[in-house]
């Protein structure tokens, strides 16, 4: 079981992405973080988020989900959107790949959230959405 949780849902709009990132950044004060710390979470939250608004939903109206769960020193964050889903994930992962070049977008989502954070898993179905799912261990408890 889990120390703490929270669960959040917003409209896939570019300016809720902020709303997402102090939301967890607050949720994570918990674990008394250092500033290096909580400035990664929010970089990869954001990441994600703007993954979810941009490549999920591709400006059409959505709901990008954020779910943070705290088990001792141990963040769990999950972005999920119910968009387009991704056809490879291996390559949508590497760094540079951008699925909307039109958009000027440098393809390095995946590689921020994977050098933030201790882990990444992304899962996805194309026409069902996509999950992304990261954690980090916080060192100021450990």
């Amino acid at each position: 079981m889990y120390d703490n949780m929270i669960k959040i849902e917003f409209q896939s709009k570019s300016q809720n992405e902020g709303f997402a990132r102090v939301a967890v950044a607050a949720f994570v004060s918990q674990l008394d973080p250092t500033i290096e710390e909580i400035t990664d979470v929010k970089t990869a939250v954001s990441e994600a988020v703007t993954n979810a608004i941009i490549h999920g939903y591709g400006g059409k109206e959505g709901i990008v989900k954020i779910e943070a769960r705290i088990k001792d020193n141990e963040l769990t964050i999950t972005v999920s959107d119910e968009g387009v889903g991704i056809d490879d994930i291996e390559l949508a992962m590497q760094p540079l790949y951008t699925s909307r070049p039109d958009l000027e977008r440098s393809g390095m989502g995946f590689t921020v959230m994977e050098t933030f954070m201790d882990s990444l898993e992304v899962t996805s179905e194309k026409g069902k959405g996509t999950s992304i799912t990261m954690k980090k261990v916080f060192k100021s408890l450990s």
